[in-house]
Parts: C-alpha cells; sequence; structure tokens
C-alpha cells in the first residue's frame, strides 16, 4: 500500500496536490486529524477495496492543537514499520502573502497572530519546521503554476513512490530564482549561448536544432561528462542515508535554452542507468528576454 501525507504551508497548493493525486489514482482525505492517521492507516491496510491501496491524505494546522499529534503519529509508523511518505508544500514569505490578498482567503493561523497574515505565515512556517525536515518529497510553489505543480505531482507519483528515490531533474533560469528545493545545483551560464543565434533565439532546448547546437561544443561534452561523473558518484551515497527524492537543479541565464539541453542529457542517463527519474523545465515557457 502507498501512503501519502501530503502537508506544507497554507496557500503553498496542497489543494492542487490533493486533486492532482485524485486524477491519478489516489483515494483522498483532506483535513485529517493527525490522531486518526494510524487509525486510518490500518483500516486502509486491511480494506479489501482495490480501491484503498494507494492513499492521499491531507493534514495541516487547520487540525489546530490536535496538529502536535503529528509527531506521535509519524513515530508510530516508524517504530510500526508502516510504509509511508511525506510530501511538503513550501513557498516563500512574499508569494503566499500575495496569494492570501488575491483571494482574500482568512489564513488559518490568523486569530492567533492578532490579526496579520504576515504573522500567521511566519508562525505556521515555524510550527511546520520541524515536519519540512522529515519529508521525503518537498515541493516549492513559489515559481509554479498550478498546471505546472500538476506535472510534477504526477511525474513523482504515477510510478509506485514506495520504490526507491525518485530523482527529479529540473531546468531553470537564475534569473527566475533557483529552485529553493533542488539538493545540487548547476551553473551552465558558461557554455555557448544559442540566444546569441538569431535563428535559434525563440527556439528552446526542446527542441533539435538547439540541443544540438549546444551539445557541438567540446565545453558542454566536457561539462556533461564532468556533471554525469559527479552524480552517478553521489547517487548511492544519498540511496544509503535513505533520502527518497534527489532535486538536481540545472540553470542557464532565462532557462530555455542551455539549462534545458543539459537537463535532457542528463535525465536520460539517469534513465539508461535504471535510476526511477522525472523531468521539469521550469522556465521554458517563459516569456523571451
Amino acid at each position: 500500500m502507498e501512503f501519502i501525507i501530503i502537508t506544507g504551508l497554507s496557500g503553498a497548493g496542497k489543494s492542487v496536490a490533493m486533486k492532482s493525486m485524485e486524477d491519478i489514482g489516489y483515494y483522498c482525505v483532506d483535513n485529517i486529524p493527525p490522531m486518526l492517521l494510524p487509525t486510518f492507516y490500518d483500516l486502509c491496510e486491511r480494506s479489501s477495496d482495490e480501491r484503498m491501496k494507494k492513499i492521499a491524505v491531507v493534514t495541516d494546522v487547520r487540525a489546530g492543537d490536535a496538529f502536535d499529534d503529528l509527531f506521535e503519529a509519524l513515530d508510530s509508523f516508524r517504530s510500526d514499520k508502516k510504509n509511508y511518505k511525506i510530501l511538503f508544500l513550501d513557498a516563500r514569505d512574499d508569494v503566499l502573502l500575495r496569494r492570501y490578498k488575491e483571494t482574500r482567503r482568512k489564513h488559518p493561523l490568523v486569530d492567533v497572530s492578532k490579526g496579520s497574515t504576515e504573522n500567521a505565515v511566519a508562525l505556521e512556517r515555524s510550527l511546520l519546521m520541524h515536519v519540512k525536515a522529515r519529508a521525503d518529497y518537498v515541493i516549492d510553489t513559489s515559481l509554479l503554476s498550478g498546471s505546472q505543480l500538476r506535472e510534477r505531482i504526477a511525474a513523482l507519483f504515477l510510478g509506485n513512490a514506495a520504490l526507491g528515490m525518485t530523482v527529479t531533474c529540473i531546468s531553470f533560469g537564475f534569473k527566475y530564482g533557483i529552485p529553493a528545493e533542488a539538493d545540487l545545483v548547476f551553473d551552465v551560464r558558461c557554455l555557448p549561448n544559442p540566444f546569441y543565434i538569431p535563428e535559434l533565439k525563440q527556439h528552446t532546448g526542446l527542441e533539435a536544432c538547439v540541443y544540438d547546437y549546444v551539445m557541438s561544443f567540446e565545453q558542454s561534452k566536457g561539462f556533461a561528462e564532468r556533471m554525469i561523473s559527479l552524480v552517478d558518484y553521489t547517487l548511492p551515497l544519498y540511496l544509503s542515508e535513505g533520502k527518497s527524492q534527489l532535486v538536481i537543479a540545472i540553470g542557464c541565464t532565462g532557462g530555455q535554452h542551455r539549462s534545458v539541453t543539459l537537463t535532457r542529457v542528463l535525465y536520460q542517463h539517469i534513465i539508461e542507468s535504471r535510476q526511477r527519474a522525472v523531468i521539469h523545465h521550469r522556465d521554458v515557457s517563459k516569456n523571451k528576454r
């Protein structure tokens, strides 16, 4: 049985994540009190209904003081050797505040934060700090659209989430910010840039013309070879630590040419090495510079 616990900051996208999990075949329950998690797990495990073999539950600070029971529930899972994973949704404070302003929704902790949404976000972040540290998957949604988050969720969990570590390869543009969840970051701004080739400027690394151009240079081939060598060395180390997700981010200036190309190279190598991997081009569709 797959049992995914979805939690994270209010406004970071837990509702979108839950709907996405439902779309790919998970039985989903929202706002379950943490104290009920072990009981619910046991009921699902004993059920003969096939729908109950892939479960996703959302639990967060809406539970109030009962949210403190989450750690007791997780410790119970660990002592009983129960199989579960934690998906944590995060976002920058300024993004969360903007989302609350746009939707005019009330933060669940605003009443205990003297009516201040800013204080409520800060309080929630401090309350969730240790939960995030125990998470198997962390997705920062600050720069993701709803559709991009759905794609990330589907890519992570369409396979069997209980099997080994998933390597997430992300291309990005430094001008939009480094992915906050990245474990390893490679900067490929030192490689020849197709942006300055008029016939390539409006294309991306998803297309053969740009891919072939970038990889035609010895600098690119040498970079790719050394990057792959480092990743091959570190993957077993992360696996031995019991890590469930390794996020490797590769960035260029705008996230449309060089980073996309090198991310495709790395992803293909990891797949050919029979390691579970997903790929996400965060900024490839953003407006051209």
